[in-house]
């Protein structure tokens, strides 16, 4: 259907003909890449900043994706953006000197000074109004209009503690497009989340090779052996066993100790994998719930241990909850939220970014294309303080080269694999990837929603597929066309 010509629709190039199988070309071809810089980027909700990084009025930072940039400002009236082109000659009126997200990101406060271009000193405060065109006199007085001088507003709206900007004043809003998971987010107070790290890299692959490498759990047994180690020989394997992980809540997953492993061997096996969470990605399991769940491990627990380690879970989140709470840190009720508003370990929301929640702390990742082949890949810790305990803002990532050793070692895993995936799509006769129906479903998904974008399906189309994304982690392939 995308690509015929009577349905009204754009031709797609190398488009999904069959949702298990993406084409090689995706990942690296100009003319699908260009698709994506016209029909994809200027039409979705993209995560502009942390709202930690303008606390004040008056603070601003700069956006930069594709070759737009985007002013987020704090005003009196809340969290505006501008379009950042100077409305005499088309210059820059901050920041505007990266080349590219990689490099530093500009940021200040326009309080008492406003914006001031650096070409002809043209001026403008927070809210987007001119306050000087130097040497008025010298234009034509059709020239000097509002419309013709104040700067062009950007479409923003606030959430899980972000600004997040879109180029089409006509989209559907952040929350049309996110569904029933903004709700489930929001009952775990991702607002109240404060960066600890930001770390960057550049990445010599295509942004979507980067992202795919964390929509399922399938890689972790080869690629992060010292996660699968510690579970392989307590817990079924998630994959070999028929019918996988698919549709499992992360519970059920948790279930399947095998025969002659006592109770004490498995409390002590899941501990060590939150062991070696914290230490592979500190958002994912922070310190002090380690220290929590660490005070627990000799409680008492049935003697199953099939049934135990559910159990034991739920006594972690519950001692997670109240010593947090007795703390001053703003953290929901976890056993509450687990059977209200569960989530998945990896939570997608389209089209780049990631939040990786457990308990109370988050890992969080941005992707952000740079061609064709190379994207900037950004990490956050996430984690919750006593009020007026914030640390300070993080306004730069820590950039590294992508095999820094300064990398937490998950990350660093992956990022082992992306580069060197992105040469084999290259192999010849290597003309699509060949998903699992059941567990790589994220990939296909997200991947049809993308062919709706560029084939210019209804916005109220693309925001209801947007839906089927959440919770997608190792799912099931589906038509996102279908309902």
């Amino acid at each position: 259907m995308l690509k015929s010509a009577d349905t009204g629709l754009r031709p797609v190039p190398f488009p999904i003909d069959d949702p298990e199988r993406i084409p090689a070309q995706r990942y690296f071809n100009d003319a699908f890449y260009q698709a994506e810089l016209e029909h994809l980027w200027p039409h979705v909700w993209q995560m502009a900043c942390r709202l930690e990084q303008i606390p004040e009025v008056g603070d601003w930072i700069e956006y930069d994706n594709v070759g737009k940039s985007v002013l987020v400002v704090r005003t009196e009236q809340g969290v505006k953006a501008w379009h950042n082109a100077c409305r005499h000659r088309g210059v820059p009126i901050a920041g505007g000197t990266t080349v590219d997200c990689s490099h530093a990101t500009a940021h200040g406060n326009c309080a008492a000074q406003g914006f001031i271009c650096p070409f002809h000193g043209w001026r403008w405060n927070m809210n987007g109004e001119n306050t000087r065109v130097y040497g008025k006199h010298l234009f034509s007085e059709r020239q000097l209009g509002e419309d013709d001088l104040d700067l062009i507003p950007c479409r923003v709206e606030t959430f899980g503690g972000c600004a997040w900007i879109n180029l089409d004043d006509d989209a559907p809003s952040l929350r049309e497009c996110l569904g029933p998971l903004a709700e489930r987010l929001d009952a775990h107070n991702i607002d109240r989340l404060h960066a600890e790290w930001h770390f960057g890299t550049v990445l010599p692959a295509n942004w979507k090779t980067a992202m795919e490498a964390f929509m399922e759990g399938y890689h972790v047994a080869q690629t992060h052996p010292q996660l699968h180690h510690v579970l392989k020989d307590i817990n079924h394997d998630s994959y070999e066993a028929v019918g996988g992980p698919s549709g499992a809540t992360e519970d059920n997953m948790r279930k399947g100790a095998k025969q002659g492993v006592t109770t004490r061997q498995a409390i002590e096996a899941q501990f060590e994998h939150l062991r070696v969470l914290n230490e592979g990605m500190a958002g994912m399991i922070h310190a002090k719930e380690l220290e929590i769940a660490g005070q627990l491990v000799n409680v008492e627990l049935p003697d199953d241990p099939a049934e135990a380690v559910p159990v034991w879970y739920g006594i972690v989140m519950k001692h997670v909850t109240e010593q947090l709470k007795a703390r001053g840190e703003p953290i929901p009720d976890l056993l509450e939220v687990a059977q209200t508003a569960p989530l998945r370990a990896v939570e997608f929301l389209f089209p780049h970014y990631f939040l990786l929640p457990i308990f109370t702390s988050m890992a969080a990742y941005r992707i952000r294309p740079l061609g064709p082949e190379k994207c900037f890949f950004e990490i956050w810790s996430l984690t919750m303080f006593p009020e007026g305990e914030e640390p300070e803002p993080i306004m730069q990532p820590t950039v590294l080269p992508f095999d820094s050793p300064e990398f937490p070692p998950i990350p660093r895993q992956d990022y082992s694999n992306i580069p060197i995936q992105q040469k084999g799509l290259h192999a010849a006769g290597f003309e699509f990837m060949r998903l699992s129906k059941d567990i790589e479903g994220l990939v296909s998904n997200y991947q049809q929603l993308i062919d709706g974008y560029l084939a210019g399906f209804p916005q109220d189309r693309l925001a209801h597929a947007n839906h089927h994304l959440a919770g997608n982690f190792d799912g099931h392939i589906r038509n996102m066309w279908e309902g």
